[in-house]
């Protein structure tokens, strides 16, 4: 079965910014030689996730506001006493929401929902370049 890997990276701001990439991951499987299968989505690191959302501004606002009621910044985090670093939060964010998602694909387009784009969220305390790894397999 063929795979083709492909990457590009972003500037995402931290604090749970949410990034739409779907147009970066739909031009890696269109131009590709691959007709179906399937898109695995990964980002590199611990403190950022990807995940699928309505991105419009309230769904997105929303997700921000769950994620700071179930992981708040303000509390002790073990990670904070031993590295100092502030950014204790962000890893048990990006821990639950995971580094990777797949999305199957047809006639070289992604079978997404109509209003399902696919999402990185960069949860660390400061700006950040990510990098986004994609895996095509058909």
């Amino acid at each position: 079965m063929p795979v083709r890997s492909s990457k590009f990276s972003l500037s995402a701001k931290g604090f749970t910014d949410v990034v739409d990439i779907t147009s970066k991951v739909a031009e890696i499987v269109s131009s590709g030689t691959m007709d179906d299968g399937i898109a695995t989505v990964f980002v590199p690191g611990s403190t950022a996730g990807v995940t699928t959302i309505e991105f419009e501004s309230g769904a997105v606002r929303d997700l921000r506001d769950a994620v700071d009621r179930l992981f708040p910044r303000d509390i002790r985090y073990d990670h904070n006493e031993r590295w100092g670093d502030g950014n204790g939060f962000s890893h048990v964010r990006a821990a639950v929401l995971g580094p990777s998602l797949t999305i199957p694909f047809s006639g070289k387009a992604l079978l997404l929902g109509t209003w399902q784009q696919i999402v990185l969220v960069d949860f660390d305390n400061r700006p950040r370049r990510r990098e986004v790894i994609v895996q095509v397999v058909g």
